[in-house]
């Protein structure tokens, strides 16, 4: 891996003018920039806040996890960056609960799969990734970021913050959902905040979980509980009142979570402290401008509840690796079109049915309404077609 920093004065001279320039270094720009690793396009990595050593990446627990489709999965494998599978979870079921007694399970055989999706933590992905990249060729310039962006028909050019500048035909903004790229591309963004925040933590569990997804619908909260490798799981609990959860100790967080999901997996051990993080509907007005494109929570987030949100950013990698990889032009604006265009029906259908399902089971004042989005989930689970189709949505299809 050649690593850029501020003392690298011959990379400098050198190494200025790129194909492709991906700013973001994590899991959807690493993976893209590895996707485009012994293409006909020179690439480079911008990332601020990378450290240098992936090793680094691989140590204790990260609260922090993503449920990574089966597609998804051979993606990373076709890289060579699946992390080690002793670190992997397996969802084999989905059992979902409503606030009023609809409930719908279904399985990974509804959909004649392995594997519903497979539990990675955010860490131990991006180092294996990272460790990739370091045998790839691939410009790789952390502990800078951008401060300026330009472009004409031609070139973009690009000003980090310690001055240095860069020429591509094509600036990837693949730099999160408050993406700098975005800004200075001019891309409105329709943002919705859904005034909750996921909290996330790690626990060891009593009984096993046996491969199986929980979910529960409350009422005024969304719980989730993902099987990590191993007797753990991973929650990501949407609520309105984060701060209430983030003030226990870990004994009483613990016991919090599992009298929530109904103990149904016995006494909890709190393996990481619980994180929050803002949940946001963003919706930019485009995913392309001139010489510009945007990849995962920069060209769109949804609410984690559906557990999709890394796997659209994958797809849009592997999209756009596919797109670029013997382009003559990697910024010629009919790619990029095409590149929209291809991403927009999947995109839109999730960010549609994850932000319709917060809706239906976050309205109280419509007589009824309770009882028909229970007695629909239930229905559902019990019709085969129906539940079948779940499955399928659930693993990406």
């Amino acid at each position: 891996m050649s690593v850029l920093n501020h003392s690298d004065e011959k990379l400098e001279m050198n190494e200025t003018r790129f194909d492709v320039v991906i700013v973001g270094g994590g899991l959807v720009g690493a993976s893209l920039a590895l996707a485009l690793a012994g293409s006909r396009q020179k690439v480079a990595l911008v990332e601020g806040g990378m450290p240098t050593d992936p090793a680094a990446l691989l140590q204790g627990w990260d609260s922090r996890i993503y449920a990574i489709s089966p597609a998804n999965r051979r993606f990373l494998e076709s890289l060579g960056a699946w992390p080690d599978s002793a670190r992997i979870g397996i969802i084999r079921e989905m059992d979902v609960r409503g606030d009023a007694g609809g409930a719908i399970r279904f399985s990974a055989e509804d959909a004649d799969a392995q594997a519903l999706a497979y539990i990675a933590e955010n860490r131990w992905m991006l180092g294996a990734l990272w460790q990739r990249l370091a045998e790839s060729g691939i410009h790789c310039m952390t502990g800078a970021r951008v401060a300026e962006l330009a472009t004409d028909p031609h070139r973009a050019q690009l000003t980090l913050d310690d001055g240095r500048q860069f020429e591509a035909r094509l600036v990837v903004g693949a730099d999160g959902a408050a993406s700098r790229i975005r800004t200075l591309a001019g891309v409105d963004a329709a943002i919705k905040p859904y005034g909750q925040s996921g909290v996330v933590a790690n626990f060891a569990c009593e009984r096993p979980h046996g491969g199986v997804a929980r979910q529960w619908f409350t009422g005024d909260s969304i719980l989730a509980w993902l099987p990590m490798a191993g007797n753990r799981i991973s929650i990501v609990w949407s609520t309105f009142r984060p701060e209430d959860l983030l003030a226990l100790d870990e004994a009483r967080l613990a016991d919090t979570v599992a009298a929530a999901g109904q103990h149904a997996l016995g006494r909890l051990e709190t393996l990481t402290p619980a994180a929050a993080f803002p949940l946001r509907l963003i919706r930019p007005e485009g995913m392309v401008r001139e010489r510009v494109a945007l990849a995962g929570d920069a060209a769109h987030t949804v609410h984690p509840l559906a557990g999709q949100g890394v796997n659209l950013g994958f797809q849009d990698a592997a999209v756009l690796a596919g797109l670029l990889r013997e382009a003559a032009d990697a910024g010629d604006w009919m790619l990029l079109r095409r590149y929209e265009r291809s991403r927009r029906e999947a995109i839109h259908t999730m960010q549609t049915a994850c932000d319709g399902l917060f809706s239906l089971f976050h309205t109280h004042d419509l007589p009824g309404l309770a009882w028909l989005r229970n007695t629909g989930l239930t229905l559902a689970g019990r019709l085969g077609p129906l539940r079948r189709q779940f499955a399928r949505h659930a693993i990406g299809y």
